[in-house]
């Protein structure tokens, strides 16, 4: 999809806008996998939508995502990295964007170093359905719509799935 070059912005104010919707994309990520996961809500819109059609969830309202992605288990363990982001300025206050997503998750985690596993999510995808609206000065997220190409279920670690102290420790010269 080619880029709408809104008339009215400079390129710095083009460059801006997407890197600030580039932002919110890597702090959603970053909040669930650090941070507090209900705090995702307050980089959305009032009237933000996360949706999932293949797994028939939705969730609409600031709140009522705060009470959604509040309700992680507070034992889950994830990872995600995101790439291929790409923003496209529909207008001074409209953006949408692609991205890909894989994600590394376990539940049952204690603390420490878990051991290695595949990804429960990859190719999963936000095709043009990030929408970001500016309201009242900053970029929010209006919009998620999550498509997956590969799922499984999430594992729940058993307390020999940890590592010991000793595994962890890598000698030097040795990757």
């Amino acid at each position: 999809m080619p880029d709408a070059e809104p008339a009215s912005l400079s390129p710095l104010d083009r460059l801006l806008a997407e890197r600030a919707c580039e932002r919110l994309i890597a702090a959603f990520v970053r909040e669930l996998d650090f941070g507090d996961p209900a705090a995702v809500a307050d980089l959305c819109t009032a009237d933000g939508v996360w949706e999932w059609p293949g797994g028939d969830r939705g969730v609409e309202g600031r709140e009522a995502l705060r009470a959604y992605f509040g309700a992680r288990p507070a034992d889950r363990l994830s990872r995600r990295v995101s790439t291929n982001v790409l923003v496209t300025l529909l207008s001074p206050t409209t953006a949408s964007a692609t991205s890909y997503f894989t994600t590394y998750r376990v539940d049952g985690h204690d603390g420490g170093m878990a051991s290695p596993r595949a990804p429960v999510r990859v190719g999963q995808h936000y095709e043009d359905t990030d929408t970001f609206r500016r309201v009242d000065g900053r970029w929010a997220l209006a919009t998620r719509t999550v498509f997956l190409a590969f799922a499984g279920p999430t594992e729940r670690l058993a307390p020999a799935d940890r590592l010991a102290p000793a595994e962890r420790a890598v000698p030097p010269g040795r990757p």
